[in-house]
């Protein structure tokens, strides 16, 4: 397969999912991974997508999110790390919310396994985080779920999901972002999904940030928190320099997470606790 007709496929490919992998590209087109990547970085210089860790996303990323499905299957290396430094952040018998998003919903499975979950009871307006908690044999947490309308990321927004959450009170709230811009601070393409996210950050003590580097160069339309509004973000090692640097000068606390000893710096923080 030549070249043109690769690159033909990668953009009907982000057509339809918004967003691809290489390695998924790579088994799909029987090509090496190297291919692929000299394919999306062409199609980036022409302006045709946009390149990311370990894949692309469709440039109409401004106006629509792609589905929770897709960005599941982005980044997984980065998420991981993120989300095991974020369970440091929870306390057994905790009241937190967490919101939407792949990137929460790891944070959720990393939580869950830890003894840090035990006794907490989780808010959230995540679809999937509420069936993973429903799936858990232990019924030792215990979870509240807004309703609403479902969104493309699979979480419930909307005036339904706003009222519920404005009854509540929660010790820390975990959110995703879909960009961040500095200094103005923390995004998202959906309208609705960027008030229900104030709306929770209203009702929590803290609020903490979970988003990996590639945010830092993308764009959306609806701001929901400015960097003074949170307590901390918390993102992966591989973050620009100069993103880091004028970060930390608007947050309170900016956490950097390296993928490699996430898990043991995690285990190590549990045996202190202990």
């Amino acid at each position: 397969m030549i070249s043109s007709q690769r690159q033909h496929l990668i953009l009907s490919r982000l057509r339809t999912r918004g967003a691809v992998r290489i390695t998924a590209l790579s088994e799909e087109l029987g090509v090496s991974a190297m291919t692929i990547r000299r394919d999306i970085a062409d199609l980036a210089d022409k302006g045709l997508l946009k390149r990311v860790h370990g894949g692309a996303v469709t440039t109409s990323s401004l106006l629509a999110e792609p589905l929770f499905s897709v960005k599941s299957q982005m980044d997984i290396g980065l998420k991981d790390a993120i989300a095991r430094e974020a369970v440091s952040y929870v306390s057994p018998g905790d009241v937190i919310a967490i919101g939407g998003g792949t990137t929460a919903y790891v944070f959720a499975q990393h939580l869950l396994e830890s003894r840090r979950s035990s006794g907490i009871t989780i808010l959230t307006n995540s679809l999937p985080v509420a069936e993973l908690v429903q799936a858990l044999e232990s019924k030792d947490v215990e979870v509240i779920v807004t309703g609403g309308v479902i969104s493309r990321s699979n979480s419930l927004v909307g005036p339904i999901a706003d009222k519920v959450v404005a009854s509540l009170r929660v010790n820390t709230v975990f959110l995703g972002t879909h960009s961040v811009s500095i200094p103005r601070g923390f995004l998202m393409p959906n309208s609705l999904e960027a008030a229900t996210d104030m709306a929770m950050m209203q009702i929590a003590d803290k609020t903490i940030i979970l988003t990996d580097h590639t945010k830092w160069s993308s764009t959306s339309l609806s701001l929901f928190a400015g960097f003074n509004d949170v307590e901390a973000v918390i993102t992966d090692d591989e973050l620009d320099p100069q993103d880091s640097r004028k970060t930390k000068e608007l947050v309170k606390t900016l956490v950097l997470a390296h993928q490699n000893s996430a898990e043991d710096n995690n285990e190590e923080r549990d045996n202190v606790d202990e």
